[in-house]
């Protein structure tokens, strides 16, 4: 069996571009993907409580598994090499497509896998490490981190202020103001600051 194993670590991402990605090697490569394994979730999370897991536990000699990178399978050195030495016991291959990576039962592919594990948590790591100190630069120069807050608009500008009749009615009628931010689909938190702000009953 040959399976296509995708992985993306958030909804915002997309399976496709890796799907593509493989479809595209094994037409240069003349294989046939007999079943995908696709996931959302987060590399750091162990491999036998992922779909992954449910795989590998399925593979046989001469299986095969396709993915674009090391890092798909793991997002540390010690879970991509315990994955490969797993699958070299059960005889089962894994090639990756950006590393070029191809697991054998020979003393190269382990020797690779090791390099190829080891880069790719160093990057993180770099990438990590670039990230705090660029936040700590720019604390340290008194700017504001985070999303920005919100300005303060017009009244006119407001989501509710078309609302205000209705608004008052519902008030004066006693219906409680959680039940007016649902059917005027805010929170209540924003229907109680545009009260206080604007409306005097």
């Amino acid at each position: 069996m040959r399976y296509g194993y995708i992985r993306v670590s958030s909804d915002k991402q997309t399976v496709e571009n890796q799907r593509f990605e493989i479809e595209q090697f094994c037409l240069r490569e003349g294989v046939q993907i007999d079943g995908w394994i696709e996931e959302t979730v987060s590399g750091t999370k162990p491999y036998s409580k992922r779909q992954l897991g449910k795989l590998l536990r399925h593979v046989k000699k001469g299986d095969l598994i396709i993915c674009s990178e090391l890092s798909r399978l793991g997002r540390s050195l010690y879970m991509i090499m315990e994955i490969l030495s797993y699958c070299m016991h059960r005889e089962c291959q894994v090639w990756t497509i950006k590393d070029g990576y191809r697991l054998g039962d020979d003393i190269q592919s382990k020797v690779l896998a090791f390099a190829f594990g080891l880069s790719a948590e160093i990057e993180r790591n770099l990438i990590s490490q670039r990230t705090r100190e660029a936040m700590a630069r720019l604390k340290a120069e008194g700017k504001p981190l985070g999303r920005p807050k919100g300005r303060q608009t017009d009244k006119e500008a407001l989501l509710l202020y078309n609302h205000e009749a209705y608004i008052r009615r519902a008030m004066e009628k006693g219906l409680p103001k959680s039940e007016i931010a649902r059917r005027l689909h805010c929170s209540r938190n924003t229907l109680n600051r545009y009260i206080r702000k604007y409306i005097t009953i």
